[in-house]
């Protein structure tokens, strides 16, 4: 089974894309901040890798196998804000993950639960998807805002289950339906 959306995503105020080289300066506004990379699994981004990153996201627009995912350009009024992923999490169970990363110079407008809602849409109507979570740090209180104003159930908190720039960490996942998610739309 191959997936591949048909490009641009749009939604009221935002554009979901493929990534481009013009997006380097975007990209580097938010992904070279330490506090954007706070509660994830990566560093900020070096300047130097931009290029690279920029190359290896443009080629995240198909989903053909497990673990595969799409990495897209949130865009708003010709900006690039963050982006937005979908993993494919396993075929054989129908399960996905979404994820998004903003700019904090655009916190606090919704973008960040209107580009996830248009995940989940993708998700569970494009693609077919039984269940998707959201797994997040337990101290990111505006990520589990964004998830719990999506609808997505709180199932789990694992207590210092990951060791994530030299701490332990706390993780909690959150997930969803796709019944739910039509009862929902």
């Amino acid at each position: 089974m191959m997936f591949q959306p048909d490009y641009p995503i749009t939604t009221e105020r935002l554009v979901l894309r493929p990534f481009g080289p013009g997006d380097r300066d975007d990209v580097l506004a938010y992904r070279t901040l330490l506090d954007v990379s706070r509660y994830v699994p990566f560093a900020p981004l070096e300047p130097e890798k931009a290029d690279d990153w920029l190359a290896e996201s443009a080629e995240k627009t198909v989903l053909k196998q497990e673990d595969d995912f799409l990495r897209l350009a949130i865009e708003v009024a010709g900006s690039v804000v963050g982006d937005a992923v979908l993993f494919w999490r396993s075929e054989e169970h129908r399960t996905g993950e979404i994820g998004y990363i903003l700019n904090p110079a655009h916190n606090g407008h919704g973008y960040a639960t209107e580009a996830a809602r248009a995940l989940l849409r993708l998700g569970f109507e494009d693609f077919g998807l039984h269940r998707i979570i959201g797994r997040i740090d337990a101290r990111n209180d505006a990520s589990a805002r964004v998830l719990e104003r999506l609808g997505m159930r709180r199932e789990a908190h694992f207590v210092q289950n990951e060791i994530m720039k030299g701490e332990w960490t706390d993780e909690v996942v959150y997930a969803m339906l796709s019944r739910e998610w039509a009862a929902r739309t």
